[in-house]
């Protein structure tokens, strides 16, 4: 998902994704852990799906002040 979708969503969206990406985050961890994931980049690349939402949370909370 690149930052310009990120920004079409809505702020609930936004949440609920975050939430979600984090959950599924969690898990990849817990399952790389156990057994190797095929493609270890993904997790790295989810993990920066995950600040670039947080990013973008933080400036819709900074503009509204």
């Amino acid at each position: 998902m690149k930052i310009a979708e990120i920004r079409e969503l809505s702020t609930k969206e936004l949440l609920e994704r975050v939430d979600a990406e984090t959950a599924a985050y969690e898990q990849k961890r817990i399952n790389h852990s156990i057994s190797p994931v095929d493609n270890p980049s993904q997790i790295k690349q989810q993990r920066r799906l995950i600040a670039r939402m947080k990013t973008e949370l933080r400036q819709r909370e900074l503009n509204n002040k």
